[in-house]
């Protein structure tokens, strides 16, 4: 081969080699810290980038609060023995007259067996009328029908006793370890005093949440805020229905940490510097503590209190950048809290990057000039 050939196919084999080092892109576990900034509104992207301070950190401090309504924690505690819809109960009536109201000479007492409370709570008797049962125990009923057969017989005696009926119940399903209908007794009329009576949860407790299912009120609490707040322990009523299931939120991390994953909440709040802890925190040898992200789908009413933009409209996309390395930056980020879907992201050191890219080339270079060796050596 000549050397005017072998010239023009060493440089054949370099314009080859070149194509397709420019037409690859290297490898590399996520966008840079420009890359991201380049999908900011402000550079005509579609996401707000913002700073963390000590302000963005008030407004975007929004944790999902639970507890219970009104409704539910002004309910007293059911007696035992309190009457309720479908129970039948007996009425014993004595007169103190020789023919009185229900009696007769020959019987001074007469009873009123199987009357059944009515679906709106209530029972029929002789004389005493339409009488509200369900809530109040026998002897309350007693003093009610007695005072209203008082208008007609002189001092009557009555004596009332439930006789049939299941009485109210509670039904629990979920993470426990006995789901179940529950009638609800002296001991078990709290909401904690049934879900012990079910076996207990079968979850950690600061992961575990309690749904209370009442007609069309239906509110969730934290398992740990029954005992950190007692007036959350609330009287159950019958028909209700008690879920207990695993806090469901996760978060992903990606880019220069120790591990990247999908993260279950383990606790009621994860701070930033708690997620990173999750995956053995920053990578010593790749991570940029200064390009620490979270990407996140704020609600309109935070989007517009972050950004202090109040004609902002719709949900927005947020990028929050968190620096270190900052003098308070540690501190920033102890206290942001991470919430449920959030992605975080942290990007790798400029000279990694620089690095990967020297390393690729020499690696090109070495194949293009092993090429032109192997052209030149053919002869």
């Amino acid at each position: 081969m000549s050397a005017t050939m072998k010239r023009g196919a060493s440089l054949l084999a370099l314009a080859v080699l070149a194509a397709a080092l420019g037409a690859c892109t290297i490898p590399r576990p996520g966008p840079t810290m420009n890359e991201i900034f380049a999908g900011s509104v402000m550079r005509e992207g579609n996401a707000y980038i913002v700073a963390v301070g000590d302000r963005v950190n008030r407004a975007a401090d929004v944790t999902p609060a639970l507890g219970f309504s009104e409704d539910l924690r002004r309910a007293r505690l059911l007696g035992g023995d309190t009457i309720r819809v479908g129970d039948e109960i007996a009425v014993t009536v004595f007169e103190n007259v020789p023919e009185g109201l229900l009696t007769t000479a020959e019987s001074a007492g007469t009873t009123l067996d199987q009357i059944q409370v009515d679906s709106q709570g209530f029972i029929y008797v002789p004389f005493a009328g339409r009488i509200r049962a369900a809530g109040q125990t026998p002897e309350g009923l007693r003093a009610t029908i007695a005072r209203q057969l008082d208008e007609q017989t002189p001092d009557p005696q009555v004596y009332v006793s439930r006789t049939g009926g299941d009485g109210a119940s509670v039904s629990l399903v979920g993470r426990l370890g006995a789901q179940g209908v529950y009638p609800i007794e002296r001991p078990t009329r709290s909401l904690t005093a049934m879900i012990a009576r079910a076996g207990g949860v079968t979850v950690a407790p600061q992961v575990a949440q309690v749904t209370v299912t009442r007609g069309s009120i239906s509110d969730r609490v934290w398992l740990e805020d029954l005992f950190s707040h007692p007036e959350l322990d609330i009287a159950l009523r019958g028909g209700d229905r008690v879920l207990v299931q695993e806090d469901t939120r996760r978060f992903t991390i990606l880019g220069a940490t120790g591990a990247q994953d999908r993260i279950q909440f383990d606790t009621p709040t994860i701070t930033a510097v708690e997620a990173l802890a999750r995956v053995g925190g920053l990578d010593p040898t790749r991570a940029d503590p200064t390009g620490v992200f979270v990407f996140r789908n704020e609600p309109q009413d935070i989007a517009r209190s972050v950004l202090e933009m109040p004609h902002l409209i719709g949900d927005q996309r947020l990028v929050y950048v968190l620096d270190l390395t900052a003098p308070n930056g540690m501190f920033l980020a102890r206290d942001f809290k991470i919430r449920d879907g959030d992605t975080v992201y942290v990007t790798e050191a400029a000279m990694v990057q620089w690095n990967r890219l020297i390393s690729t080339l020499t690696g090109t270079l070495g194949a293009t000039g092993s090429a032109v060796s192997l052209i030149e050596g053919a002869d």
